[in-house]
């Protein structure tokens, strides 16, 4: 069952039944330059090419400061996913280029830790940041996009209910290239399958 809560400071936590959800804090860093570290070959040909320093303490600080002015803002809100019961990282997922006005859409992005993949949470994790855009964010439409080699990642969507609306030639650049992309949408009226 999906329940929105607060944490401390009023940022969001998104609790389910296998996993729960919340903005990066500072004290993640370790954890989260570990798992990156870790999985480093596993996410690197989907990601946009690290920078040199992708795992300092610092740049994490800068990264959160980011996701901060972000969420106050209302163009973007990230989040780290973490396993009931032993609080284990497992990865992340970002809603960006929040557009209001008569769009209210936004971007969904996300990674998982190697150990953690193919096991259920990112279906989750989608499902929980999905129902809370829909919800406290009143958004109408949630895109993502994938390489079109990337079939897991493209199962994934799929799986969440999120629909194939088209390709985009050249669309972002990954791992140091401009990549075509599958496009994926999911609206606020669409049926989603519930995974936690």
């Amino acid at each position: 069952m999906f329940t929105n809560m607060a944490t401390d400071d009023a940022r969001p936590l998104l609790r389910g039944r296998r996993i729960y959800l919340r903005p990066p804090m500072p004290h993640d860093w370790r954890a989260w330059a570990e798992l990156r570290t870790e999985s480093r070959a596993f996410l690197e040909p989907w990601e946009p090419t690290w920078p040199a320093d992708a795992l300092s303490r610092f740049s994490f600080r800068r990264r959160l400061r980011l996701y901060q002015r972000d969420a106050k803002a209302d163009m973007a809100y990230s989040f780290l996913i973490f396993r009931n019961g032993d609080d284990a990282l497992l990865g992340g997922i970002t809603l960006s280029n929040v557009r209001r006005g008569v769009t209210q859409a936004a971007s969904a992005g996300y990674w998982m830790g190697q150990h953690h993949a193919r096991q259920g949470y990112m279906a989750a994790a989608i499902t929980q940041v999905c129902d809370w855009s829909f919800g406290e964010l009143g958004l109408h439409r949630i895109e993502a996009a994938c390489l079109p080699e990337n079939q897991p990642s493209a199962n994934l969507l799929r799986k969440a209910g999120f629909t194939e609306e088209g390709y985009a030639r050249k669309y972002l650049r990954i791992s140091g290239y401009w990549r075509d992309h599958l496009l994926f949408a999911l609206l606020e009226a669409d049926v989603r399958p519930r995974f936690d």
